[in-house]
C-alpha cells in the first residue's frame, strides 16, 4: 500500500498500475481460497512470478509484432514487480544446485528428470524461473 502511495505521489503510472495489480491479484488469492486468512510467502511468490511471466510473454509477443510502444510499458512493470520477489539465482548457481541433487539422487537420464525438477523447484523456490530450472535439468541428464 505504501508503494501505490509513492507511486500515486510520484504520478508515476507504470509503477501504479503494476502495482495495483499485484494488489488485485493479492486479494483474487486470498478470496478464492475461501478463508479469511493471509495466504502465504511462498504462494505470493508464485503469484508475482506469474505476473512476470505474462508480462514477459506479452512484451515478446509486442516486440515480435513490431509495437515497441506497447512492449515498453510491459518490460518497465517487470522491473516494479520483481523489486517485490526474491534475488534471482543466476544459472551458473542453479546448475550447481541441480548437479548436487543429481548427486544424491543418482539420477541418469532424461526418464528421471520428473523427479529432479520436483526437488529442485521446491529446493529453489522463488529464487529461479521454472523454464531455467527445466533447461539446466536437461542439459544435465543428457
Amino acid at each position: 500500500m505504501d508503494e501505490i502511495k509513492n507511486a500515486m505521489r510520484a504520478k508515476d503510472t507504470v509503477a501504479l498500475e503494476a502495482l495495483r495489480s499485484i494488489k488485485s491479484e493479492l486479494l483474487l488469492a486470498q478470496t478464492a481460497s475461501g478463508n479469511k486468512e493471509e495466504i502465504s510467502a511462498d504462494d505470493e511468490i508464485k503469484l508475482l512470478q506469474r505476473l512476470v511471466k505474462t508480462r514477459k510473454e506479452s512484451a515478446r509477443i509486442f516486440t515480435e509484432q513490431n509495437r515497441p510502444d506497447l512492449a515498453e510499458p510491459e518490460l518497465a512493470q517487470i522491473a516494479v514487480i520483481e523489486k517485490f520477489l526474491p534475488a534471482q539465482l543466476s544459472e551458473a548457481e542453479v546448475e550447481a544446485v541441480v548437479a548436487k541433487i543429481i548427486a544424491e539422487t543418482g539420477a541418469s537420464g532424461i526418464a528421471s528428470m520428473g523427479k529432479v525438477m520436483g526437488l529442485a523447484s521446491a529446493q529453489l523456490g522463488g529464487t529461479a524461473e521454472g523454464k531455467t530450472i527445466s533447461t539446466i535439468v536437461k542439459k544435465l541428464l543428457t
